[in-house]
């Protein structure tokens, strides 16, 4: 949030310097971003005080050789006059009636001074030098806002209040100092000038000033012109309005004007204006309706229908389902609740009477409205954070003073306060020894009455060690004592808490073995070049859809009550559509990703409330195989290979013998480049995960680049089930003997199936074996292939003869050939 300081000092005296300021701003929890200078020395664009003035314009006269351009005479001090060449449209209106009988003020620049290109886009300083201008002598200039670095506004020069003094400096008269405050959550209570001013207050010991306003009130009361009915009394605890008529649209007081573009918002007109005024000020969103175009004078607070229609200011259409919150009149929609206003109802030229609306909404449901809309503000971010209900009769009081003050109006007496929730009322008791307990220090309850009582706490000490506080309304983060613990920390300092040394002895660490085998898990796939990634883990059914249509149907899915979102509305069970669709992402961006994510999934239980949550591990692979380079100009792309060698990686670091690949039919995985991975128990065999090259129609569902896309999803927890405790064993001291063995077998025979048999016959004797030829060809027949194996063997206890080797390679072959139909190849 910007906080201008020629604001904040209305109400509370700013007594140190804006640097030491910010950093007690920092240690107390309101972290400070930048400290803006504007127009003085240290700012990013400084106004020269001897040439950057205040001005009257004197009259303006048509240039001589130009349509497009006039040329005012100016007075920049008392008796100095100068002609000005400008092309400013807000001037054409002045020409030709002579002197001035109101002279305009403006911001004159003389020669030398420094300003910023007005015609382009970026911030590019210029320094202004005299030249000719369609044959007239220029060698100075009327200055726009963008020009000073006042805003992006550069139709037209800045015109200045009537009682500016000329010949003062610019910055001078509105110089100021904005800090940009970066307000999280838990501090949602300084959101406003007071707030701020408030937390200022409390940690400069200075004395907070609340606005006063006094409205004086004629005609008939709000409360006999119009009614308000709330349909959803859970989802809006308190409803005001007030009326006030004869409203005059025009522009806003340039203060007002300088102070909202200083905050970060842009001036429209005096209406809007001061709603924006009083939300920065006091942190309370409000909203202006036209109050001719409230049928019947009855504004209704209700869920939409299905399908209803509502344009809002911004032109967009949008449809509506009973999950959202509206107010209404008795006949169509006015308003999204506490996000946009309707454009049936908005504050036009022709608006003569205004309705002026202050309410409190349940959060949760305001940031649902604004995330599904795509409608984020000002007001929206305030109320998704909360508003303090008590602020709203104060807000209707100083909005009504600066609709009769700035808008001519005239406010009807009496506001129409509909309140369902009564006032919110927290206690505490505080004691010392809970202060202590939590914090390490000592302080006696008239102590901590001193700490807590500046920030609005109401404090009455019950004894010595005891206080009981009451907690305003404005801090709705504060319910237990730890809450007030954490606000006596802050007002004590948290570079004052003393450094203690833990008296007791360290408790022994037991070892977390899934734990630390599941970062067993994460280094492994770090290692294998993979980059770990951590989706969400709500999604959608078109999700899920994505990898497989048929679980768009799925009533298996856990459903959020409360989804912030369509997109977030189920608990997901799986990891790979959120992976895939990070990657997706990846892909289109840079052209190859490796991506693993080890997390939770949620699947329903029957017989329990909640559901099982599996640890699951999924990769997403696609891409060049290895970086480009001038000695292999196109290397190779991932394929299904690449992924089976990770998962064979990953098994084997595990320890994990009890564990075979066979082909996979999924649907989402290319056939004949699809695989399973299961599982060897003592119930039987289990299927654990499945590993392929990603079906080009999953593919292209999620907008990926037609590429091969290798993928895997395990259960975890199976696998970490499996994992056995690494044996280290000496190398033997016997030399190893290898043997190819060519075998043709059916291609329906998977290598995998010819590979356990092989280890069935070969014993223990075998030490390793490796597939390094698959050949197929006319040669062989139809439907088979040659399959070439390395066998590697090895005794612990002696060298193996090669009669011995004889005659166990004798044995596997017989043994293969039984068993698989597999064949020696000739």
């Amino acid at each position: 949030m910007r906080i201008p300081l020629s604001w904040l000092r209305e109400y509370v005296d700013v007594t140190i310097p804006v640097d030491e300021l910010a950093e007690r701003l920092t240690r107390s929890g309101l972290e400070v971003d930048s400290i803006e200078h504007i127009g003085g020395v240290q700012a990013e664009l400084p106004w020269d005080p001897t040439l950057v003035l205040v001005c009257n314009i004197l009259e303006v006269t048509q240039h001589p050789n130009a349509d497009r351009l006039v040329l005012a005479t100016v007075e920049y001090a008392p008796g100095s006059i100068h002609t000005v060449v400008t092309g400013a449209p807000n001037l054409y209106q002045y020409k030709g009636l002579g002197q001035l009988t109101h002279p305009l003020k403006s911001v004159f620049a003389r020669e030398g001074a420094v300003l910023y290109d007005g015609h382009v886009a970026e911030k590019v300083k210029v320094k202004l030098k005299g030249k000719p201008v369609r044959g007239v002598m220029s060698d100075a200039m009327l200055c726009s806002e963008k020009e000073l670095g006042l805003s992006e506004e550069h139709e037209g020069i800045l015109i200045l209040p009537a009682d500016a003094p000329v010949g003062m400096s610019l910055v001078e008269y509105i110089g100021d100092t904005v800090v940009d405050i970066d307000v999280l959550p838990n501090m949602a209570r300084t959101l406003s000038l007071v707030g701020m001013a408030r937390e200022i207050a409390a940690l400069t010991n200075q004395t907070l000033r609340l606005p006063t306003p006094t409205v004086a009130t004629s005609g008939a009361d709000a409360n006999d012109t119009f009614k308000v009915t709330i349909a959803t009394p859970e989802l809006c605890p308190r409803f005001t309005a007030s009326v006030v008529r004869n409203v005059t649209i025009k522009t806003s007081p340039f203060w007002m004007q300088r102070r909202l573009i200083m905050a970060g918002m842009r001036p429209i007109n005096n209406i809007v204006d001061i709603s924006n005024y009083v939300m920065l000020e006091l942190g309370t969103p409000n909203h202006t309706f036209d109050a001719d175009c409230v049928a019947e004078a009855h504004i209704v607070v209700r869920n939409a229908h299905a399908d209803e229609q509502l344009k809002t200011l911004d032109g967009r259409t949008h449809t509506l389902n009973p999950s959202h919150l509206l107010v209404c009149d008795t006949t169509q929609a006015l308003s999204v609740a506490g996000v946009m206003g309707g454009e049936s109802s908005e504050v036009s030229d022709r608006t003569q009477n205004v309705l002026v609306e202050a309410a409190v909404w349940e959060p949760t449901i305001i940031r649902r409205m604004s995330t599904a809309f795509k409608l984020r503000s000002e007001a929206s971010k305030r109320f998704e954070r909360g508003v303090d209900t008590e602020m709203l009769d104060l807000a209707q009081r100083r909005l009504c003073q600066l609709l009769h003050e700035y808008a001519d109006g005239v406010v009807a007496p009496g506001m129409v306060d509909v309140r369902i929730a009564p006032a919110r009322q927290v206690a505490i008791m505080l004691t010392s020894a809970e202060v202590k307990r939590i914090l390490g220090l000592d302080f006696s309850a008239a102590q901590l009455s001193e700490l807590l009582t500046p920030l609005g706490f109401g404090c009455s000490v019950a004894a010595s060690d005891r206080l009981e506080v009451a907690v305003p309304s404005y801090r709705r983060d504060v319910s237990h004592t730890a809450d007030l613990c954490e606000e006596v920390a802050r007002m004590f300092g948290y570079d004052n808490l003393p450094s203690t040394i833990m008296a007791d002895e360290l408790p022994t660490q037991r070892t977390n073995l899934a734990l630390e085998r599941e970062h067993f898990v994460r280094d492994v796939l770090s290692g294998a070049g993979l980059n770990e990634a951590i989706t969400y883990s709500l999604t959608s059914l078109a999700s899920a859809a994505n990898l497989d249509p048929a679980e768009a149907e799925s009533t298996t899915y856990l459903r959020l009550a409360n989804p912030l979102s369509s997109e977030r509305e189920y608990m997901r069970r799986a990891i790979l559509p959120t992976l895939l669709e990070s990657a997706a992402v990846n892909l289109r961006e840079r052209g190859s990703t490796r991506l693993f994510e080890v997390g939770r999934v949620y699947h329903r239980r029957d017989d329990a409330i909640l559901p099982a949550e599996p640890l699951r591990v999924a990769i997403v692979m696609a891409g060049q195989r290895t970086n480009a380079s001038w000695h292999d100009a196109a290397p190779e792309t991932v394929d299904f290979f690449d992924v089976k060698g990770i998962v064979e990686l990953l098994c084997e670091r595990l320890q994990i013998t009890t564990i075979r690949i066979a082909p996979s039919d999924v649907d989402y995985l290319q056939p004949g480049r699809a695989a399973q991975l299961i599982a060897r128990t003592a119930s039987g065999d289990v299927v654990i995960g499945h590993f392929g090259e990603l079906h080009p129609l999953a593919r292209e569902r999620f907008a990926m680049p037609a590429m091969r896309v290798a993928v895997a999803e395990f259960a975890l927890d199976t696998l970490l089930e499996l994992a056995n405790v690494p044996r280290y064993t000496s190398i033997s001291r016997y030399p190893a003997s290898s043997q190819d063995l060519a075998l043709v077998a059916p291609v329906a025979v998977s290598a995998e199936t010819i590979a356990a048999s092989i280890r069935k016959y070969a014993g223990a004797a075998l030490s390793s074996i490796e597939l390094f030829d698959v050949y197929t060809g006319a040669n062989l027949g139809e439907g088979m292939r040659s399959l070439a194996y390395r066998l590697t063997f090895r005794s612990s206890e002696r060298t193996l003869g090669d009669d011995e080797i004889t005659k166990l390679r004798a044995k596997i072959i017989r043994g293969v050939e039984h068993e698989t139909s597999a064949k020696m190849r000739s």
